[in-house]
């Protein structure tokens, strides 16, 4: 939202300076995003006309001119603009005058030149050289009324500031210049100048017939015929200084007057070229397969949740958003119908969007605009019409269908001051309500208030709140820090910080990303098996409209964003929260009834194993480099692994991981099919664990210095093929002798006839006596026996 300064003066002008008055807005929730002025700095330019405009004697392009500067004598000047003639009024920069600063950064300096022979004193203006606009196609063309001799800066009001509000979507009633006019008029209690809206009496007695076929679309509409205007009309000066103010362009009188009282009142409105309309106007809902071509030039085609004013034949307008191109006004328009309307929010919400662009007219609908002030504006609308390109004006048709109902909402004056943290007394309460003109009814230590029709944003008791603080002053709020009790949380000594967590794993090459937790509902379909995932009731984007129960959905994500910017070689990782439907949760101070959220860390790992050298030969990663950086990051705990079914992984290259006894989760190799269904060169590695398990650690405890020597023993066992290492350890370790320390397999040999050979070291000690031939003899036919009764082992000769 942007306008100048003046304009906002005109309806409240506070006893405050330019910054003051920016200070006071963006302390109250209108945010004066930037603050600049209209022109650049320059000087020594003033209002010429004129007076003579004779050929070059020595130059085709350029004329010599004699113009009026409100001195005693004619300046002669040499120009070069193709608009130069005898009678307009232009900016003269007067030998010495400094003009803005070229793409040099310097100011250019008025000097008496000559041009090919002619002496010229000065030199007259375009829009560009001034620094007002990017127009060059000639001299500035300034009203008839303007005052010669005059300063630029003073006959433009070039020295106005603009002020840009940045407005949040719930601040749709200060999307206008009498909006913000309002609100400055509460904030400071000063006089609210509104402009003249009498009602127009009627010349002729023609109405357009109107239906209004669905009032959720529509709830007041509202028209009048203007017959002979003259859309060749110049717009006056001042609205196009003030439209340019608000940066928007020149169209038509016409359509200047439609913008001017949007960006005035905040009325959006149209203006249908009456001849073009075949019939009446339906108000109604768009139909499959119906098409509109737009004043953009855009052809679109709506369906049944689209708005559409239609009339016999075809589609007219786009409902609150934008006029179509087959009864638009121009320059052969002579009776047109001027329409206004209350449209309901939610039916134009996102149908611009739809169509890749956007409109004001939509961006106020959007937010709400008021229903009760159509007449008024309309009849605003009509005066400055019959004003500036006559004609002879109809009677207004207003037709109420279905409005909002402002629901009364109470204030507690005391619950006031508690949410504030400050005092709070009932008859300020009263005054902020009567300075924003609210009505309401006052009883003990309680308002009543009723919205006004402008505030589509005041429904809960905590709204009322706010417009007391904001009218007040947020001055009045207490700047202290807040005092409660501090209990510090130590956390225990068995469980490592998080941060180690991602040191450990940014140090394993991995980087960590940080993902939304709503996802789409194809990946918690797909990836996690959740059929029935919690879903988003306000999502910030169609896809992101569940949430998550896996994080290995997000990881795919970044990887193929990673691969779309030719990165082969890529390890992530990340740590949140899950979602799940859990009946038998309970709501807790950091628990929702129903939903259970533990916490997740989850890494993926694609491309090469190592980073490209020269002394490691290039291989991808496979199930056991992610399954060794799993280990690392539960040690010195022990994992074990076995093989598991998972949605999202590869069924033979997937395994469930386990520490002491308890599944904490998943690790293994993407499925084939989803590697083709998200379009990868090749199937990632990935892991998802239990975070609270993960961080879990064992307490040290010391243990002396072994004083005897350790022994070791190999053995080499026949068992059948399908047995595991786990089965081969968990045989060893019952054997039951204290004594066997370690075992580990260093080679396997495939004899014929669906056997292997296993090669196992054992690692032998007694922390009390020296072992002898005799007791480590026996300790390995303990194993051997064990093996024997629980794998059938055999040994091998």
């Amino acid at each position: 939202m942007q306008f100048p300064e003046s304009w906002l003066r005109s309806f409240c002008n506070p006893p405050l300076n330019t910054q003051e008055l920016a200070d006071l807005l963006t302390l109250s929730g209108f945010e004066v995003e930037e603050l600049r002025p209209v022109a650049p700095p320059f000087s020594g330019v003033v209002v010429a006309e004129i007076v003579e405009a004779a050929q070059h004697p020595d130059a085709d392009r350029l004329r010599v001119c004699k113009v009026n500067a409100g001195g005693t004598e004619l300046l002669q000047i040499v120009c070069g603009a193709p608009n130069a003639r005898v009678g307009i009024k232009v900016p003269l920069a007067t030998v010495g005058a400094e003009l803005p600063p070229g793409e040099d950064g310097k100011a250019f300096k008025i000097k008496v030149g000559k041009l090919r022979g002619v002496e010229s004193f000065g030199m007259l203006c375009s829009a560009r050289e001034l620094g007002l606009s990017t127009d060059h196609g000639g001299l500035l063309e300034l009203d008839a009324s303007a005052t010669v001799g005059k300063n630029i800066r003073e006959q433009l009001l070039l020295d106005d500031m603009l002020f840009t509000l940045k407005l949040t979507p719930n601040l749709g009633h200060a999307a206008s210049v009498l909006g913000v006019a309002r609100e400055v008029s509460a904030l400071t209690g000063a006089p609210l100048n509104l402009p003249a809206m009498a009602p127009v009496q009627p010349a002729i007695d023609q109405r357009l017939p109107v239906t209004v076929e669905a009032v959720d679309l529509c709830g007041r509409f509202a028209g009048r015929v203007v017959r002979g205007v003259n859309p060749k009309a110049k717009t006056p000066s001042w609205m196009l200084d003030r439209l340019a103010a608000c940066g928007q362009r020149p169209v038509s009188s016409l359509v200047d007057i439609s913008n001017y009282v949007m960006f005035e009142l905040g009325r959006p409105s149209h203006m249908f070229d009456l001849d073009k309309i075949h019939g009446g106007l339906q108000v109604r809902w768009g139909r499959a397969g119906e098409q509109l071509k737009l004043l953009n030039g855009n052809t679109i085609t709506v369906d049944e949740t689209v708005g559409v004013i239609a009339d016999q034949q075809a589609l007219e307008s786009l409902a609150g958003i934008m006029g179509g191109d087959a009864t638009a006004v121009g320059d052969d328009t002579q009776n047109i119908y001027i329409e206004a309307a209350f449209w309901w929010p939610e039916a134009i919400q996102g149908r611009a969007r739809r169509y890749n662009f956007s409109t004001d007219a939509g961006y106020r609908f959007e937010r709400g605009v008021d229903p009760a002030t159509i007449p008024q504006h309309i009849e605003r609308i009509t005066q400055l019409v019959l004003e500036i390109c006559g004609g002879q004006a109809g009677p207004l048709d207003d037709r109420v269908l279905r409005l909002p109902e402002r629901q009364p909402v109470r204030l507690r004056v005391a619950r006031a001051a508690k949410v504030l943290g400050i005092p709070v007394t009932q008859a300020e309460c009263e005054l902020v309500f009567q300075r924003l003109g609210f009505g309401f009814t006052a009883a003990e230590g309680e308002l009543t208030v009723t919205p006004p029709s402008h505030r589509h944003d005041i429904e809960i008791e905590e709204d009322l709140i706010e417009e007391v603080i904001r009218v007040l002053g947020l001055h009045r709020l207490d700047d202290g820090a807040p005092l409660g009790p501090v209990v510090p949380r130590i956390a225990p000594e068995t469980q490592r910080p998080i941060s180690r967590l991602r040191r450990q794993l940014a140090q394993a090459g991995y980087q960590e990303t940080i993902n939304f937790s709503f996802v789409e509902e194809r990946w918690e379909r797909e990836l996690a098996g959740n059929a029935d995932p919690i879903r988003v009731l306000n999502p910030i984007a169609a896809p992101l409209a569940v949430m998550r129960s896996s994080l290995m959905g997000s990881l795919i994500d970044i990887l193929k964003h990673n691969l779309a910017r030719r990165q082969t070689r890529v390890r992530l990782f990340e740590t949140g929260r899950v979602f799940w439907r859990d009946a038998g949760q309970a709501d807790g101070p950091l628990d929702v009834a129903g939903v259970k959220q533990p916490r997740r860390v989850a890494g993926l790992a694609y491309g090469a194993a190592d980073a490209q050298q020269w002394g490691v030969k290039d291989r991808a990663v496979d199930f056991y480099d992610l399954k060794g950086d799993v280990e690392a990051l539960l040690a010195p705990r022990v994992a074990s692994f076995r093989p598991v079914a998972h949605p999202a992984l590869h069924p033979g290259r997937s395994a469930e991981v386990l520490v002491d006894g308890v599944a904490i989760g998943v690790l293994g190799e993407l499925h084939p099919r989803w590697r083709q269904a998200y379009e990868l060169p090749q199937s990632p590695l990935l892991f998802e664990l239990d975070l609270d398990a993960v961080l879990q650690q064992p307490m040290p405890a010391p243990q002396p210095v072994p004083k005897t020597p350790a022994a070791q023993r190999d053995i080499a066992v026949v068992v059948d093929d399908s047995v595991t290492h786990e089965a081969l350890m968990a045989a060893i370790h019952a054997a039951g002798d204290s004594i066997v320390r370690d075992a580990r397999l260093f080679d396997i040999y495939r004899p014929a006839g669906g056997e292997r050979s296993l090669a196992v070291r054992l690692s032998l000690q007694d922390d009390t006596s020296t072992l002898t031939d005799e007791r480590i003899e026996a300790a390995v036919q303990a194993v051997l026996h064990s093996l024997q009764g629980k794998l059938s082992a055999r040994l091998r000769t």
